[in-house]
């Protein structure tokens, strides 16, 4: 049986992975729950599934969770929650499902732990790649994906030596806005950006689809996760969801792996791998489906997908700067304080504004990234 730890288990992929783990109750069990601000679901999950841990975002949620909790659950809160949830306890696989840079921190104390990482958070990677994978070589640790692109590429290469690899394609929807003109995307609301028309997922995730900067996203986590540069990644639309990614080798073959848009499916087999267990997720039926469609990426029509190229070519913080901007520009604009997108030209500005630092340490990175939240929260800046 495998101990899990779950880190944003109230989230869309918590929750799916949760999902999984009920399928399999002689497969699992949770030894840490961990969530932000949703009381009521985690008291739900932490009934159902009795971790040993719980962690909530704030003290004043713990206040609210405390007196309904199962007697012997230890209750933490904050950045010190999610650190004690990862790394604390006996589990031997933590997936970390939180939204944003929050997850760098729990990512590394479960590193330094022992702990296999079940890696739904791209942010880690995007922001510390190298501090990350150092660390995870020094101890030993293997990083299992969990993005439904990033899980197809692990699978298409199979151990496969890197030397055989041409190149990784990765698949987009394209999003809530693939058939409109950017000059058509100037007065889209946030109601529109939500409206993925393939996946469900949670709102941050789900407009980074609309601007691509979730690919983009994507791209750099794949040069950390498969060591590639970046000249042998590249983008492919691909509106049916149907191929998650491919990989094609030296000599011209190339392997995809496909499956329904349903993120039940990677999220288990980084929970089983090396194994595979029957999956609630619905089967593919391609003769239903019939045609598939695929085209390259338009960095014109979508400006954060090569930015996000730009800053991952640019190295040192520029990532953890491009992130950073990201997250704070998606949140002004669900906050009604810019249109749509104004949201590339954030990341741009912060981009075009970051000082350049080579080989960062975990200070550095952090400090980048403040800087950067401190920018674009003050966009548009006074001429």
């Amino acid at each position: 049986m495998k101990r899990v730890s779950l880190l944003g288990s109230t989230g869309s992929v918590g929750t799916q992975a949760l999902d999984v783990i009920a399928s399999h109750p002689d497969e699992f069990r949770v030894e840490a729950l961990a969530a932000g601000s949703n009381a009521d679901l985690l008291l739900e999950q932490v009934k159902k599934f009795r971790p040993r841990i719980v962690s909530v975002g704030t003290r004043e949620a713990a206040g609210r969770i405390r007196p309904h909790l199962p007697s012997g659950v230890k209750l933490y809160w904050g950045e010190e929650g999610l650190v004690e949830a990862a790394a604390g306890t006996e589990a031997d696989i933590v997936l970390t499902a939180v939204v944003g840079s929050r997850g760098l921190k729990p990512t590394l104390a479960a590193i330094e732990a022992g702990k296999t990482i079940a890696l739904a958070n791209k942010e880690t990677l995007v922001a510390a790649g190298s501090i990350v994978c150092e660390a995870a070589s020094r101890k030993g640790v293997r990083i299992l994906p969990v993005d439904s692109e990033h899980s197809a590429i692990f699978q298409c290469l199979n151990g496969e030596p890197s030397g055989r690899i041409a190149k990784l394609m990765i698949t987009a929807s394209g999003g809530a806005f693939r058939d409109r003109s950017r000059e058509e995307l100037t007065n889209v609301t946030v109601e529109q950006a939500l409206k993925h028309p393939n996946w469900s997922m949670g709102a941050k995730v789900t407009i980074d689809s609309a601007t691509m900067a979730n690919k983009g996203l994507e791209v750099i986590e794949a040069h950390w996760l498969f060591g590639l540069p970046y000249d042998r990644i590249e983008v492919l639309v691909h509106p049916e969801s149907i191929v998650h990614s491919m990989v094609e080798y030296v000599d011209g073959s190339v392997m995809a792996q496909l499956g329904s848009p349903d993120m039940r499916v990677p999220i288990q087999y980084a929970l089983t791998w090396p194994d595979r267990l029957p999956n609630p997720a619905p089967k593919l039926n391609l003769a239903q489906i019939g045609k598939l469609h695929f085209r390259p990426a338009d960095m014109d029509r979508y400006p954060a997908l090569r930015l996000a190229f730009e800053s991952g070519r640019a190295g040192g913080v520029a990532t953890a700067v491009f992130n950073a901007a990201n997250e704070v520009a998606v949140d002004r604009f669900v906050r009604g304080e810019l249109p749509f997108l104004a949201i590339d030209d954030v990341i741009a500005d912060a981009l075009e504004s970051h000082a350049p630092i080579d080989n960062p340490g975990l200070e550095e990175v952090l400090e980048a990234d403040a800087w950067a939240r401190g920018r674009a929260s003050a966009y548009p800046h006074p001429r």
